[in-house]
């Protein structure tokens, strides 16, 4: 019974570490982005775009 606490206790560690593998793996492409100059202004525009996108989404999906 003891190993089953402990595999219990390393989920949510196994977990966080996943999902932050996971994030780090994704913004790799536009984080090489921001260190070419002419290609960085290009990378905030599409962050602003994108993200402009989600809130006009939620907000018509929600009825605002």
């Amino acid at each position: 019974m003891e190993n089953f606490w402990k595999n219990i206790i390393r989920y949510p560690r196994f977990f966080l570490t996943s999902l932050t593998g996971l994030i780090l793996v994704i913004t790799s492409p536009l984080r090489n982005l921001f260190k070419i100059p002419k290609l960085r202004n290009f990378a905030i525009l599409l962050i602003f775009l994108v993200f402009f996108s989600i809130v006009l989404i939620i907000r018509k999906m929600t009825g605002f």
